[in-house]
């Protein structure tokens, strides 16, 4: 109690008495941006090292006291293509235009678990990381961000199974696979677009982490992840090319499996995954000022 009343009355003292002065203006003015720019590179950038740690600490408390380890990144997409070859692919006979249904299937679960995993990451981390968000500054989109980049650790594991997979197959590579490195960063683009739009809801809105799962599955069976996109009706191929993961998802297999490129599916998926990721970014400046009051 005499802590308290002694910082009281040192506190009605006027600046002279205490020895030192208070200027007449502030020297840190901290105000809200009004710029129409998204991102503020600068400010990312600066803070590159924490990007880094936060996507650490995802990837060591995803792994943590797990026995398996870091071998979940591959029993998902396995097990998910062991399931889908037995059922679709000799059951169901459902066509895989020439190839193995463990390749043709395995070729489309790679991105589409990256992106859903990454999706579900992204549009929780903010209510998950309520702690930070409410104790010190920090451009707030590096949690989201954060999610996704951990994500890519899963997605380069699990790549090695797709390797083994063409050796078992006897599939060889065309030289279309140097374009895989571009359809990678036209899906982080899509996934980081989605994730920070369902994050800076979820703040606000805690229904969207009970509908997120939900709308993942479905998103899953209007892509072409079980079937091919010949599949479809020639007349209404151009319902299942309104969702940007299908130029994607054949963007693989054509990268991989030396298939033809659907060019104007991919322009389009990659117009709407960079068009999505500058919407979400600016909709994500716009709500971060309310986070920390209602995280």
């Amino acid at each position: 109690m005499s802590l308290l009343v002694t910082t009281v009355e040192r506190a009605a003292l006027p600046p002279e008495a205490s020895g030192f002065s208070l200027p007449e203006e502030p020297l840190v003015t901290i105000r809200a941006s009004r710029s129409w720019v998204p991102l503020d590179l600068r400010e990312i950038w600066a803070f590159r090292e924490l990007l880094y740690f936060l996507a650490w600490r995802d990837v060591k408390v995803r792994y943590k006291q797990a026995a398996l380890g870091v071998a979940w990144a591959v029993i998902q997409p396995v097990f998910t293509m062991v399931v889908f070859t037995l059922f679709f692919g000799k059951l169901a006979k459902v066509p895989s235009e020439g190839l193995p249904y463990a390749i043709f299937s395995y070729t489309a679960l790679l991105p589409w678990t990256f992106f859903s995993n990454a999706v579900s990451a992204s549009g929780n981390s903010l209510v998950a990381s309520a702690h930070l968000i409410t104790r010190v500054y920090f451009p707030r989109l590096l949690v989201p961000g954060a999610a996704v980049l951990a994500g890519m650790v899963d997605f380069g594991i699990a790549s090695l199974v797709l390797v083994g997979l063409f050796f078992w197959y006897g599939v060889a590579l065309s030289w279309q696979i140097v374009l895989f490195p571009a359809l990678v960063l036209l899906t982080v683009a899509l996934a980081l677009g989605v994730g920070l739009w369902a994050a800076a809801i979820n703040v606000k809105y805690r229904d969207v982490r009970h509908a997120l799962p939900f709308m993942m599955q479905l998103w899953m069976f209007i892509s072409p992840v079980i079937y091919p996109t010949s599949l479809m009706p020639e007349r209404w191929r151009w319902l299942l090319m309104i969702n940007p993961l299908t130029g994607l998802i054949e963007g693989y297999r054509s990268a991989l499996l030396g298939k033809p490129f659907l060019w104007g599916a991919l322009a389009y998926s990659a117009a709407f995954g960079v068009a999505s990721l500058i919407y979400a970014a600016y909709s994500f400046r716009r709500l971060e000022r309310q986070f920390a009051d209602i995280v």
